[in-house]
C-alpha cells in the first residue's frame, strides 16, 4: 500500500482535535483547540455554533499547517477526513444558514417539564419501540419541543419550515461544504428521539406528536460513505472527500473493534458510554438500557445496546475545581491507595441526575459514611469507586437483558491511566480489561470508518491492527472480597434512593 493518511477530527464537549493517521494507526500530528460551554442558569447548558464550527476550522489549520512543515510535498497523500462528535447536541439554523439558537448541549436539563409531559401522555413504550430509548433531557427532541415553545423566533421559523435540524455532525458538514451537503450518519440520528432505528428513518409520527413535523431533516446514510467535499476554509488546494460521520462514542466503539458478540467497551470521559455489541435484540428492552445503532457500513447496520453514565470524569473535575481536594491529577491515584478500602465512604455523583440503568434526572449528588476521620483522601477514592460502581450497574443489567456474560471490556478516555482505576473495574467485574493504549480512540474509530468509505480498506477484516505492544491489561483478582463488599454497601444507598 502506497503511503495514505486520513484526517480525522474528534469534536467534543470540551474542545475540538484534529489528528493525522496515517494508514496503520500512527498518530503523525495532532492538535487541539479548546471550547467554551455556557449556563444561563444551572440547569442550561448552551455552546456557540460558530465558537464549535471555528474550532475545527482553526484545530485543521493548525494539524496541517504542522504537517506541511514535516511533511512537504505530501500534503496530496491525505486522503480523506472522518468526523467523529459530541452526540445529542444540536443546533437549528435558517435558511440562510444562520443560526436560531446556540446549540444544546447534550448535558443540558432545560427539557425535564417536557419529559415528564410526554411520560404522563403514556409515550415512554412508543417512542422506545420506535428508538430504542428512553424519553430523557439527555437526547435531542425534548429540547427541540422546548424551543419550539419558548423562543417565538424558533418556532416561526419551525412552522414555516424554515427551520433546518442537525445534530454537531451535521452542522460541521453544511457549513465545511458551504451548504451544499444537509445529511447525517445513522449513529447521530439514533440519538435524536425522532429516528425509527429499525425502519431507519425519521419517524414521522413521533414528530407530529412532538408538534416538530415542519421542521427540516438531513438525509441519513451509514457512517462510511461520501458526504461532500471541503477544503477547510481554504487550508487544501483540492478539496478533500470527508467519507466518514459517526458519534463519538460510536466511533470508539467501532475503533475498539467490538465486532462480536458480548465484546463492549466503556467511554470514560466527561460522562460515559458503555455500549455491548448485541447480535440478538429485542426492540423493547428492560433494566434501563437503551438500544442504539452502533455502527454502520455500506449494507451492514450493527446495533448495541448501551448504558450512558451521567457523571465520570465530571465528578473527578469537581473535586478538583470546585473543592480544591487535589491540585493536579497525579496525585489521585497515591491518594486513592493510601487507604485500604472506602471505609464506609461513598460518593453518588447525581449532579446531573443519574444515567443508567436508574435513569433518575431529579436526584442530587450526596456523599455518605463521613466520619471525623474522614480526609480528602476519601473523597477521592470514594469519587473513582463510583465510576465503577456505575460500570457494575450497567454491565449487570445488560447481562441480564441478553441472558449473556460479558467477554471483555475494552476501555478509553484519559481516565484510564489510574491503574487503581482500571484494576479494581477488572476485579469488580472479574473480567479482564484491555486498554488499548491508544488514546484517541474516537478519532481512530472516525478515521477507520472514513478509511472504509473512501475504500483505503475494502472491508473489516483489512482494517489495521494496532501494535500489541501498546495494549495494556488488566487481569482480574476473583478472591477480591473486598471490592464486592464496597459494592454491597454502593447498592444498599441506592436502594434507599429508589424507595
Amino acid at each position: 500500500m502506497s503511503k495514505s493518511y486520513i484526517l480525522s477530527i474528534d469534536q467534543g464537549t470540551s474542545g475540538t482535535k484534529a489528528i493525522i493517521f496515517d494508514a496503520f494507526g500512527k498518530v503523525i500530528i495532532k492538535t487541539t483547540e479548546t471550547l467554551k460551554s455556557y449556563y444561563p442558569t444551572s440547569s442550561f447548558v448552551e455552546q456557540d455554533p460558530q465558537e464549535i464550527y471555528q474550532s475545527v476550522v482553526k484545530a485543521v489549520k493548525k494539524c496541517i499547517g504542522q504537517f506541511k512543515e514535516q511533511f512537504p510535498g505530501e500534503e496530496n497523500k491525505i486522503v480523506s477526513c472522518g468526523i467523529s462528535n459530541q452526540r445529542e447536541t444540536f443546533v437549528i439554523w435558517d435558511k440562510n444558514g444562520q443560526p436560531l439558537h446556540n446549540a444544546l448541549v447534550w448535558q443540558c436539563k432545560r427539557s425535564v417539564e417536557v419529559c415528564e409531559r410526554l411520560k404522563e401522555s403514556n409515550l415512554e413504550s412508543a417512542i422506545n419501540l420506535s428508538t430504542g430509548l428512553t424519553i430523557d433531557p439527555y437526547f435531542s427532541a425534548t429540547k427541540v419541543m422546548w424551543l419550539n415553545e419558548n423562543n417565538d423566533k424558533v418556532k416561526k421559523a419551525i412552522d414555516n419550515g424554515e427551520a433546518y435540524f442537525g445534530t454537531v455532525d451535521t452542522w460541521l458538514l453544511y457549513k465545511l461544504t458551504n451548504g451544499k451537503s444537509y445529511k447525517t450518519d445513522y449513529t447521530n440520528a439514533s440519538r435524536t428521539l425522532f429516528f425509527n432505528i429499525y425502519s431507519l428513518k425519521w419517524d414521522e409520527s413521533l414528530l407530529k406528536t412532538f408538534g416538530i413535523e415542519h421542521i427540516n431533516l438531513p438525509e441519513v446514510t451509514f457512517s462510511s460513505d461520501y458526504f461532500g467535499d471541503s477544503t477547510f476554509e481554504g487550508t487544501f488546494k483540492k478539496p478533500l472527500p470527508i467519507t466518514g460521520i459517526i458519534g463519538d462514542s460510536q466511533a470508539a466503539f467501532f475503533g475498539e473493534e467490538c465486532f462480536t458478540n458480548g465484546m463492549a467497551k466503556a467511554t470514560l470521559g466527561t460522562g460515559s458510554s458503555i455500549l455491548w455489541n448485541a447480535e440478538k435484540l429485542s426492540k423493547q428492552t428492560e433494566n434501563g438500557m437503551l438500544t442504539t445503532i452502533g455502527w454502520s457500513v455500506e449494507g451492514q447496520i450493527n446495533y448495541a445496546l448501551e448504558g450512558v453514565i451521567v457523571s465520570c470524569g465530571s465528578t473527578i473535575e469537581w473535586l478538583k475545581n470546585q473543592l480544591g481536594v487535589f491540585t493536579s491529577y497525579n496525585d489521585i491515584e497515591p491518594m486513592a491507595t493510601s487507604l485500604k478500602t472506602n471505609e464506609g465512604v461513598y460518593l453518588i455523583p447525581a449532579f446531573s441526575g443519574m444515567g443508567a440503568p436508574y435513569w433518575q434526572k431529579d436526584w442530587k449528588a450526596s456523599i455518605h459514611g463521613l466520619t471525623f476521620g474522614s480526609t480528602r483522601a476519601h473523597l477521592v477514592r470514594a469519587a473513582l469507586e463510583s465510576i465503577a460502581f456505575q460500570i457494575k450497574d450497567v454491565i449487570h443489567s445488560i447481562e441480564k437483558e441478553t441472558n449473556s456474560a460479558l467477554k471483555e471490556l475494552k476501555v478509553n478516555g484519559g481516565i484510564t491511566a489510574n491503574a487503581f482505576l482500571m484494576q479494581f473495574i477488572a476485579d469488580l467485574l472479574k473480567t479482564p480489561i484491555t486498554n488499548m493504549g491508544i488514546t484517541d480512540v474516537s478519532a481512530w474509530g472516525a478515521a477507520l470508518i472514513s478509511g472504509l468509505g473512501i475504500k483505503l480498506w475494502n472491508d473489516l477484516e483489512a482494517l489495521p491492527k494496532l501494535p500489541s505492544d501498546m495494549v495494556k491489561r488488566y487481569t482480574p483478582n476473583l478472591y477480591n472480597k473486598q471490592v464486592h463488599d464496597s459494592y454491597v454497601g454502593w447498592q444498599t444507598i441506592l436502594d434507599g434512593k429508589t424507595t
